[in-house]
């Protein structure tokens, strides 16, 4: 295997100017470079990357802090990461907080060891506070589908609110007036958003919230079938269901399926993320959009432009959701 040393013996330059090449210095002529790189590549020579983080003070990885691994919407937020990143030369590791404060200040603990040149943290018990302390002591940071007043310029969020509002107000432009809303943890603010936006949704069309007509659950498939049990059991008129994911409205389908609930001839059904299971449910899944893989490679963006100095797209910081139309939801029956 090939040594600095013989690079610069090859080129004629000192270890320190091929050093300089390797870490990437400015110091260093265009001319000089390329002969420098030229001699690595006919030498095969691979740069010890320990001693090259020493150098730099760079670890070239990127921690992920993510609430779970489980489910469509972070496995696809995490491939978008760490693709963007490996194209750059980058690495990334991960870790899970459980949306428990505890896990998360544990996790941050974990990735700041592995000295992480940033963190890009997904996170929802750890207060606006303990953002801002972590953000000041430690490696730049990125905060996903959240804004933190101060760091804006470090988040990256979808508009739940509006997300909400859309899936309602289709069912109402589609004549449906009493509709279900099985919804995510009211503590998270996803899940409290898209409701504020169901809820908008329903005044603006001069109809009457009524809380019996919604159900908290758990953004997984038991929960839906569960909360749309618990609705049934309630013997309240409604026409349409909200889900506030896909992976819940899934499991309601799978209980109306089971009470031998047409759908949507009886009950209309919409989803939010357009999970690939919407897809594929039966029949297939009118869904809101979350484009979260294109979030997790802008996440990305934003640790090569404000960390590693590399430019390109300019960074968006608020992402829009969209409908997707398909046979789940269809017109009032009244």
């Amino acid at each position: 295997m090939a040594t600095i040393y013989e690079v610069s013996k090859l080129v004629g330059v000192s270890v320190a100017t091929v050093s300089r090449v390797i870490n990437g210095s400015t110091r260093v002529s265009d001319k000089t470079r390329q002969k420098v790189l030229s001699a690595m590549q006919a030498l095969d020579y691979k740069p010890n990357p320990i001693a090259q983080s020493l150098a730099t003070n760079r670890s070239d990885c990127v921690g992920v802090l993510v609430p779970e691994v489980h489910g469509p919407v972070f496995g696809a937020m995490l491939s978008g990461i760490e693709a963007e990143l490996r194209d750059a030369g980058k690495f990334t590791i991960f870790a899970t907080g459980h949306n428990l404060e505890a896990k998360e200040r544990e996790a941050i603990q974990f990735l700041n060891t592995r000295n992480c040149d940033a963190l890009i943290m997904h996170v929802e018990a750890l207060a606006d506070a303990s953002i801002h302390r972590q953000a000041h002591n430690g490696p730049p940071i990125l905060i996903m589908n959240r804004v933190v007043s101060g760091l804006e310029d470090r988040c990256i969020s979808l508009d739940n609110e509006h997300g909400g509002y859309i899936a309602t107000n289709m069912l109402l432009e589609m004549g449906h007036r009493e509709i279900a809303y099985i919804s995510g943890p009211l503590a998270w603010g996803d899940a409290s958003d898209r409701l504020a936006g169901h809820r908008r949704a329903l005044e603006e069309h001069d109809q009457k919230f009524d809380e019996r007509l919604v159900i908290e659950s758990n953004f997984h498939e038991v929960g839906g079938s569960e909360a749309m049990e618990e609705l049934l059991r309630r013997e309240l008129p409604f026409s349409a269901v909200v889900c506030a994911n896909d992976e819940m409205a899934a499991g309601a389908m799978d209980t109306l399926r089971a009470r031998g609930i047409s759908i949507p001839d009886d009950i209309s059904l919409v989803g939010f993320d357009n999970a690939p299971l919407s897809r594929y449910l039966y029949p297939k899944l009118s869904t809101v959009n979350y484009p979260i893989t294109e979030m997790g490679r802008m996440a990305a963006h934003w640790v090569l432009e404000n960390v590693y100095g590399q430019s390109g797209t300019a960074v968006q910081h608020v992402f829009k959701p969209s409908l997707v139309m398909r046979a789940s939801a269809g017109r009032s029956p009244n």
